[in-house]
């Protein structure tokens, strides 16, 4: 069932966020798989050592019944072209900002249970505590779609997003947060 006007209200306050590239999803089609959380414990420099990062995230099989939770959900696509591979953190963090604006305006919409899950590892402090419960920015840190074992690659190309994996750092990077609604 598709609520018309209030998708309609999401969208403006999206727009005012800068984050106008986006596709509804139900996320109880989300594809929550142990490989993704393999990926981020063998291969990934923020496992345990960012809060808000595989361990310090819920299991893969807690993951998949959080997002049965919900009905409706927004997939941000985000391209980035950079200079370096030394400027994704920055311009990241950027969207994750944006991101957590978006979650915030939909919450004092109406939707108490809004969740954002970012593009990129937390990233708000120089140093991370590294374990979530003396996290010292609890209150907007959030961890990423990958933390929570979405295979983002399915979910941006089930979305209507074409991705590909990055060979060189000159080219165009896709990134996707993720704002589950109700």
């Amino acid at each position: 069932m598709r609520e018309v006007p209030m998708e309609s209200m999401f969208e403006e306050i999206f727009t005012r966020n800068r984050c106008t590239d986006f596709r509804w999803i139900e996320p109880s089609g989300i594809r929550v798989a142990h490989w993704v959380r393999m990926k981020c414990h063998y291969g990934c420099g923020g496992y345990g050592a960012c809060a808000a990062c595989p361990p310090e995230t819920p299991s893969v099989a807690e993951c998949r019944e959080f997002f049965r939770e919900y009905s409706r959900a927004a997939l941000f696509h985000f391209r980035l072209r950079l200079d370096g591979p030394d400027e994704r953190h920055a311009a990241c963090r950027a969207i994750n900002r944006q991101l957590l604006s978006v979650e915030r305006d939909v919450f004092l919409a109406g939707e108490e249970r809004s969740f954002a899950l970012f593009a990129d590892n937390c990233s708000w402090c120089d140093e991370c505590a590294g374990e979530r419960r003396i996290c010292r920015n609890k209150k907007d840190s959030r961890p990423t779609i990958e933390a929570m074992g979405v295979d983002v690659y399915s979910l941006a190309r089930g979305a209507g997003y074409h991705i590909e994996v990055c060979v060189d750092d000159r080219q165009a990077m896709d990134r996707f947060g993720l704002l589950l609604i109700r």
